[in-house]
């Protein structure tokens, strides 16, 4: 055989620089007969390098086609590749041993050799291949489509320069690929196949993503003259050449940076100097797609964008975003390294963590009752195994000393106090941990002594720990003065003595004491957790729908309220009210001269806030109500709106407390859909009204205070500033502190949750549209699995002037009885608008507001009207008074009923002395059966156990045995059942 040694210097000998390679894969050669051939051969060599690619891979059976490997017409085909900078690789179809000496004589002029059929060929086979082929700067691509995923770590160390991957048969979205593709990449740099078919779209995004993926691409080429440089695919080969060119100076691994099989496929290539290209690709073909911005908290490196800017990715796009390692946060050293030392070394060393109860980390007081028990924990934490101490401090605001309490540990360095709320207002607690120098000596003693060890000197130091602890006190008990002569047996039996421990922690110097913040929480009067409200319109009372009422009328309706079990009497404003744009009957705008308007617009000529309506009678008046309200077990509440008709004395005589428009208008106040046009608001941050505004509004909540009234129900606070209602509520509380305060904020859960943390006692909720089982559970267990249980009290209206639930609209009075069930057994505060226990529920077509509603006119009720709920409401309201476990909305657990329409729950108290289980069907139209499971666990009974129970509505008494049993409500006759249960005996 001839050898070609009249053949260049292989191609990759002066591609230096280039670490990508792009192939080009073809047929076997035509026969070249002309002159016109050759210069076809050159002129497609020419696109190809145009194109971008490296090297052309020619076939074996092109070679034995022309003559043999060193045939003339190879030697003619390799000189017309150096000519334009392209390498020759030969494709050869195994690994066949017997053939590598004949090709001895061309490896030196080949720039390498693809090799198929290796899934079906030994690695140690290929090893031996490669060894006998290898030299400086040859490539030895293997071709490993089709191989197992699970064989491809047999290839590792086989001497393989690149591999080609099973790209072309990849969907884009199949998890199998990244297998793949990390197990090439362990054995050589990889090469993606691009696929011969689809649309031109799919090609370029094909091309583009291998770049991507790997350190080259092949294309599958023909000799054939092609006029392609116009195309879009011949564009797309050479952009994507180009990039797997640039690419190919950072890591020839792509490393994956989200799940494998996400629409998105994120890679990062990171060069030697840690900077590189995290590279984007949306293999959507109809959506668009933004990556995530944590995408970067992948990578092994701390990496960040050059420049981050917002990213949208077209359907098949692809975008090469520039990283950089992330720069570090430098401290300049302000101290030296042994004055910092010095430093950290009087830091805490006892840490004291997620204490409670606390809001907002104590930013705002947890709020409980007077005479309750504040039950505290915390996580106390130290290292090694010294024993810890630790108190809970606590002391009412106006106190200057601390009460102090010890803690026991719970467990899992969990340790839980007490102390007791003796006094109404604020009151604060921190948590005071120590080594406990004894306790800590105490448990080495004993646990050596238990196991058997020498203690003779423990017990000497354990001498020398109680003098030195006893030193100069007094009150010391013979025996521990007696430690320094006894003999061992009676100092071990007296250092581990109980008696020894409680006091010597009296005298315990408490090293490494730590203090924790301060934790505030305020103790109200119970009213704050358990009332029952009842509403009326004072101007109503005279039962003449001609005349309007009085304190005097309101007076004769006090024994028909306190009847019913009420304890709150609430009446909306009952101020002057305005005349300018008043409403007329039903919130038209057209009143005539006798409609008396809404109360909510305060203020006429006879006076604002401070004044009284002239018709319901005069300050004495109300005096002698409150008196008699309060001789019948009744309190009053006010409504305090911060709010003025047109007509109000402020608006001339504090202009610049509004906010007055260019034309000289004020515009009225709105809480959409909602209109009051015969309403405008304060500006609380106008110029003229800080402060004065404030104090103003503040004298008007302390006249009432002065006149006896406790309870303020405030309409929509979530309209006025929050500093203003915590300054405000702080300042009466200061020298009124069992005044409360009822936010009527139907709004945003955490604006009524802030309303709460900053003063208000209680607050309406969303009860009055939770009307199903779920949606029920699902709120009560918000309001009392969540944080919001140690600020939040809910108080359950069922209905208001301005809300006429559309359940209450079509349920007729079952609808009425299974709401004030629910109500009045769910929370310990709720609330009834006069009418519900009429079961009245007229509406304005598609809304929700009562038809002739009594804002805008007054109204004569006839209280005994026929199917009114009179008796339930007394019922529900002496159960809540004889049941301390119907006193608090914190106290119900929700129980399992197999069916959808009846809720299922107890009401217990933490002792479980008082424990009811109560039933209400959801459904007002059709009885509802099914079967309940009794927490028979609660008492530590057997599945088979029994439990006594009361029927506290028919008064029965019966025993039912087993945790399974069945119920029946009817909405017409029994829509809820109440039991008192306790264990059998």
């Amino acid at each position: 055989m001839q050898v070609l040694d009249q053949i260049a210097k292989p191609a990759s000998q002066y591609m230096t620089g280039t670490k990508a390679v792009t192939l080009a894969r073809l047929p076997a050669l035509p026969a070249l007969e002309r002159e016109e051939d050759w210069q076809t051969i050159l002129h497609r060599m020419t696109q190809f390098r145009q194109d971008g690619l490296t090297h052309v891979v020619v076939t074996a059976r092109f070679a034995a086609d022309a003559g043999g490997i060193s045939a003339p017409l190879l030697s003619s085909l390799i000189r017309q590749a150096r000519a334009v900078e392209i390498g020759v690789i030969l494709g050869i179809e195994t690994v066949d041993l017997d053939t590598l000496p004949s090709l001895a004589p061309i490896l030196d002029t080949l720039d390498g050799l693809l090799i198929g059929g290796l899934q079906n060929t030994s690695p140690a086979a290929i090893r031996h291949f490669t060894d006998m082929a290898s030299r400086e700067g040859i490539l030895l691509i293997g071709d490993m489509a089709g191989t197992p995923i699970h064989r491809l770590p047999d290839f590792e160390q086989t001497g393989l320069t690149h591999v080609l991957s099973s790209y072309p048969w990849w969907d884009g979205a199949g998890i199998w690929f990244w297998r793949e593709l990390a197990a090439l990449q362990r054995i050589a740099a990889v090469i993606h196949p691009l696929p011969e078919h689809g649309d031109d779209a799919h090609f370029i995004f094909q091309a583009e993503l291998a770049a991507i993926l790997g350190t080259g691409l092949s294309v599958t080429a023909s000799w054939g003259q092609a006029d392609h440089q116009a195309s879009a695919r011949a564009t797309a080969l050479r952009h994507a050449n180009d990039r797997a060119h640039f690419l190919a100076s950072f890591s020839r691994s792509a490393v994956l940076m989200n799940a494998p099989g996400a629409e998105l496929i994120a890679c990062l290539r990171i060069g030697t100097d840690g900077s590189g290209r995290l590279m984007l690709a949306n293999t959507s073909t109809t959506s668009s797609v933004a990556p995530p911005a944590d995408l970067l908290a992948a990578s092994r490196t701390a990496l960040s964008l050059r420049n981050p800017v917002p990213i949208i990715i077209s359907p098949l796009g692809t975008v090469e975003i520039e990283v950089s390692p992330a720069p570090p946060i430098i401290e300049g050293a302000s101290l030296s390294i042994t004055d910092s030392a010095l430093n950290a070394s009087h830091w805490a060393r006892i840490a004291i963590e997620n204490v409670s109860p606390a809001v907002d980390d104590g930013d705002f007081p947890a709020r409980r009752i007077v005479g309750e028990i504040v039950t505290v924990e915390a996580d106390i934490l130290c290292e090694g195994h010294d024993v810890q101490a630790v108190s809970v401090l606590w002391r009412a605001k106006d106190e200057t000393g601390w009460h102090e309490s010890r803690m026991q540990p719970l467990g899992n360095d969990r340790w839980q106090g007490s102390f007791p709320l003796t006094r109404l207002g604020d009151h604060v607690f921190c948590i005071e941990a120590w080594r406990d120098e004894f306790g800590t000596y105490r448990e080495e003693l004993r646990k050596k002594y238990e196991a058997g060890n020498d203690i003779t000197l423990e017990l000497q130091e354990g001498r020398l720990l109680v003098e030195r602890l006893i030193k100069g006190q007094d009150n010391v008990p013979d025996g521990l003065k007696a430690l320094t002569s006894a003999d061992d047996q009676a100092t071990r039996a007296a250092l581990l003595a109980p008696g020894t421990a409680e006091h010597l922690a009296s005298l315990d110097p408490r090293p490494f004491r730590t203090r924790s913040a301060f934790y505030p929480v305020e103790a109200e009067r119970q009213a704050a957790r358990f009332a029952s409200w009842y509403e009326i319109f004072p101007r109503s009372m005279s039962d003449d729908p001609e005349r309007h009422g009085t304190f005097r009328d309101v007076e004769k309706h006090l024994p028909r309220i306190r009847d019913m079990g009420f304890d709150v009497l609430y009446f909306p404003p009952i101020h002057p009210i305005g005349r300018q744009n008043r409403k007329g009957r039903n919130n038209t705008l057209t009143p005539s001269d006798t409609d008396p308007g809404s109360p909510y617009a305060i203020g006429s000529e006879v006076g604002g806030h401070d004044a009284l309506h002239p018709e319901l009678g005069t300050l004495e008046d109300f005096r002698h109500l409150r008196d008699e309200a309060t001789r019948h077990g009744l309190e009053l509440a006010l409504d305090f709106a911060v709010q003025c008709s047109p007509d109000h004395p402020w608006l001339k005589q504090h202009p610049g407390w509004f906010a007055w428009r260019p034309d000289g208008t004020i515009k009225y106040a709105e809480n959409p859909p909602k209109k009051y046009q015969d309403i405008v608001n304060v500006d609380f941050y106008s110029d003229k009204a800080v402060p004065d505004l404030w104090v103003a509004l503040y004298n008007v909540v302390m006249m009432w205070v002065t006149e006896g009234v406790r309870i303020f129900r405030v309409d929509n606070p979530h309209t006025k500033p929050f500093p203003f209602w915590q300054w405000l509520i702080a300042e009466i509380r200061k020298t009124h502190p069992d005044t409360l305060f009822l936010a009527e904020a139907f709004t945003r859960p955490k604006i009524m949750y802030r309303l709460a943390k900053i003063g208000f006692s209680q607050s309406y909720t969303y009860f009055t549209w939770r009307n199903g089982k779920a949606e029920l559970t699902e709120y009560l267990q918000e309001l009392t699995g969540t944080s919001a249980r140690e600020f939040l009290r809910p108080n359950f209206f069922v209905n208001t002037p301005d809300i006429n639930p559309i359940f209450l609209q079509t349920s007729g009075r079952p609808g009425f009885r299974i709401r004030a069930a629910l109500a009045a057994t769910l929370s310990g505060l709720w609330g009834v608008y006069s009418g519900f226990e009429l079961c009245e529920g007229r509406a304005l077509p598609g809304k929700e507001e009562y038809a002739d509603s009594e804002k805008y006119e007054i109204k004569a009720w006839d209280w005994d009207r026929p199917g009114n709920i009179v008796e339930d409401i007394r019922l529900l309201n002496r159960l809540r008074r004889d049941n301390p476990a119907l006193q608090s909305h914190l106290t119900v657990r929700f129980l399992t009923a197999w069916n959808d329409a009846v809720l299922f729950y107890e009401k217990a108290t933490p002792d479980r002395k008082n424990v009811l289980l109560i039933a209400v069907t959801v459904d007002p139209f059709n009885a509802q059966e099914t079967d309940i499971e009794l927490p028979l666990w609660l008492w530590n009974l057997p599945d088979h156990g029994s439990l006594a129970m009361e029927d506290l509505i028919s008064g029965d008494d019966f025993l039912w045995t087993g945790k399974i049993q069945h119920i029946r409500l009817d909405p017409w006759t029994r829509p809820y059942a109440i039991w008192r249960a306790r264990p059998a005996t």
